[in-house]
Order: structure tokens, then sequence, then C-alpha cells
């Protein structure tokens, strides 16, 4: 292709862009000159509609972004410093000093969505971040860091993973799990603070849970019965539907089965309530 030839292309491709960019500035009513304004701009690179909590700020850009770096935690800070609804509850209090957003709180994914999306193992990063960025003069930080990774490196051998859970990952390991949910432990504190002996991040659920077997008799250790069961209820309808008129209320195995709680021995899935 002659020099000639590629000029004249290129000259017309630009011709077409600007006369594209003229046309969508003037017709959208942005500018008389016809040149799109910032507004018009965003409206075109947007990657999503905000969700609803922020659908205020759909053609306004720079509140969340800035140039050449993104979405900063001091551009959030601005609008959520003074939550106290936030900052004043247990399981969210630590957000006065994640000083970082974005890793869990994502955008642009429609009006419908929630700004939210814990990942456990950011929270671990910044967690190690800043014992990075804070370190003390006596090596506080830095010991504490080597004391985390040595426990975890003894629990968790290269064949396999985390003790109890082989998908927990050695970042993850590292998060205190009782200081956000101590406060929706169904355990009672009974099984200690070490959540990861059997929970993942991922979910609560225990795919690798494989219940005691139903010979065993040491349901009360782990099952509180319900209220009825305390009352008259338990001797005049429950027990006798289960056709076992003398079990006490701690003799679990008696009437229940492993496989589900209304799976009633000899009688089948039964729910009185």
């Amino acid at each position: 292709m002659s020099m000639k030839k590629a000029t004249l292309i290129a000259l017309t491709l630009f011709a077409v862009l600007f006369a594209a960019f003229y046309f969508l500035g003037s017709h959208a009513g942005e500018n008389p000159s016809g040149i799109m304004s910032a507004t018009a701009w965003q409206r075109m690179a947007s990657p999503g509609a905000l969700s609803e909590a922020h659908a205020f700020l759909e053609h306004d850009c720079a509140a969340c972004h800035t140039s050449v770096k993104g979405v900063e935690a001091n551009n959030c800070i601005a609008c959520h410093a003074n939550e106290q609804r936030l900052l004043t509850r247990q399981p969210t209090a630590f957000h006065a000093n994640v000083g970082s957003c974005r890793q869990c709180h994502l955008e642009h994914r429609g009006i419908d969505r929630h700004p939210s999306g814990m990942d456990h193992l950011a929270l671990a990063n910044i967690g190690l971040r800043q014992l990075d960025s804070e370190p003390l003069s006596n090596g506080v930080n830095a010991n504490v860091k080597k004391d985390l990774f040595d426990w975890i490196k003894q629990h968790q051998p290269a064949s396999q993973g985390l003790e109890g859970h082989s998908s927990f990952t050695p970042k993850e390991a590292v998060l205190n799990c009782v200081t956000c949910h101590a406060t929706k432990d169904i355990h009672i504190k009974l099984f200690g603070q070490d959540c990861a002996q059997c929970h993942t991040t991922s979910k609560w659920t225990i795919p690798e849970y494989r219940h005691p077997p139903p010979s065993s008799k040491d349901c009360a250790q782990c099952h509180q019965a319900p209220p009825s069961h305390y009352m008259m209820h338990f001797k005049m309808i429950s027990a006798k539907v289960a056709r076992q008129p003398s079990a006490k209320v701690n003799q679990c195995y008696e009437c229940h089965q492993t496989t589900s709680w209304n799976d009633i021995q000899g009688v089948g899935r039964y729910k009185h309530h």
C-alpha cells in the first residue's frame, strides 16, 4: 500500500470518528459546540450499572474513581466515615481500621446487586499488609507474622491442606474468625474459637463433616433439645409417637436417626409442629 493511500485511509477514519463524536455530543444536548462533555464520555465508558445504593453517582465517576489510580479508599471514606451503624456493630466494626474497600465491595454489576462480596483472602492480605506498613520499633509485627506462618506450616504439610480442611489457604488461616463471627456461634463456645477446625471461608456448611454412627449415644453433647421436650408435650406426644414411652430427653438416639431430626425410628418422617 502506498504512503498516499494509507494517509488517505487514516484521514477518512479520523473524519468518521470526529463526526460520530460530534453527532453524539450535539444529539445528547451535552454541549452546543457539539464536542462531547465529560458526562457523555462517562456514559459511553461505564462498565455497567451501579447498585441501587450508588445509583445517584451514575454520571459522577470522579466521586469514586481517581485518574490513573482507579477507585481509592479515600473516596469511599469521604462518604462512609461517619456511618455509626456500620462502625458500632461488632461484626462490622473492623471497617474502621481496614483502609481498603474495593477488594470486597464491587460495583457496576447492576442495580439489583448489593455492592458487597466478602473475600476472606483479601481481608487476610489487608491484615498482613498492615503489619508490613506499620512496623513497631521492637519488631513485634514481624514476630507476629513469623509466628503465624510457622504455626500454619506445622499444621499444613506441603502435601495436604490445613488440618481439618483441605480448602483452607494459609493466608486465610491467619484470620481470627471469632472477631467477626462470635455473635453467630451456635456451638456456644463449646468447640473453642478455632473455627478453621471445621469451617472454610466460602460457606458455613461442612462438606467434609461425617456424622458419628447411629450407634453413638452422645448426641446431647452437640444437640440441644427443643423447648417442647422439656414440657409435658414430650411425654404426652413425642415419646408416644416414637413408641418410646420411657425415653428421656437426653436420650436422642432412642427416637431419632442421624439422617434427619424428623426421621423417627420405626415411624419415618414425622413433623408435628
